[in-house]
């Protein structure tokens, strides 16, 4: 079962939303909602970091600094708040197809768990349907929801091929990443 958790550094909590797989109950928009009550508190830790590195973050360019970091780093970690089964929205076809199903070049940016730092790159899948078949469209999708999380390649790699397996039952399945 995974979990999506949010930590609540004042009581040093971990507050989870509950399972993100395919057939699990999950309420993204709870989820959201729940993300943006958080955007003052995280716009005030962002003013200290500022004056952390020696900057006066009442200062005209960054006066809304604080604010559009916290948005933008919710923006980059959207993935939490989105489930697999919302995502896919029943676009997966009975059909009798045998041959692969490659999807390449898909772009996609995460940020790395380690540095917080962004790392951009393609990645690649190709699946073998077991008569049934996504919608294309989904793969770019299946990417971004775990890309949109704190992340190393590996484990998005992983996540990826899981899903389409939890969503269509391949013959088999191949992701390839592309990264820097």
């Amino acid at each position: 079962m995974a979990y999506t958790g949010v930590l609540d550094l004042e009581k040093n909590e971990v507050a989870y939303f509950g399972d993100n797989k395919l057939n699990g109950n999950t309420n993204d928009e709870t989820k959201e909602a729940g993300r943006e009550t958080e955007l003052p508190r995280m716009a005030g830790m962002y003013k200290n970091l500022l004056v952390s590195v020696g900057e006066d973050p009442d200062r005209d360019g960054l006066l809304k600094t604080p604010e559009r970091a916290a948005k933008a780093l919710l923006y980059f970690t959207k993935g939490y708040e989105q489930s697999l089964s919302s995502v896919l929205n029943d676009a997966i076809f009975d059909e009798n197809h045998d041959e692969m199903v490659v999807v390449k070049d898909i772009e996609m940016f995460s940020m790395c768990e380690h540095h917080l730092v962004p790392f951009i790159g393609k990645v690649s899948i190709g699946y073998l349907p077991n008569n049934k078949v996504l919608g294309l469209s989904k793969l770019a999708r299946i990417v971004e929801i775990y890309s949109r999380r704190l992340q190393v390649q590996e484990r998005l790699t992983k996540q990826i091929a899981e899903s389409v397996v939890e969503a269509v039952n391949p013959r088999g399945v191949g992701v390839i990443i592309e990264a820097s």
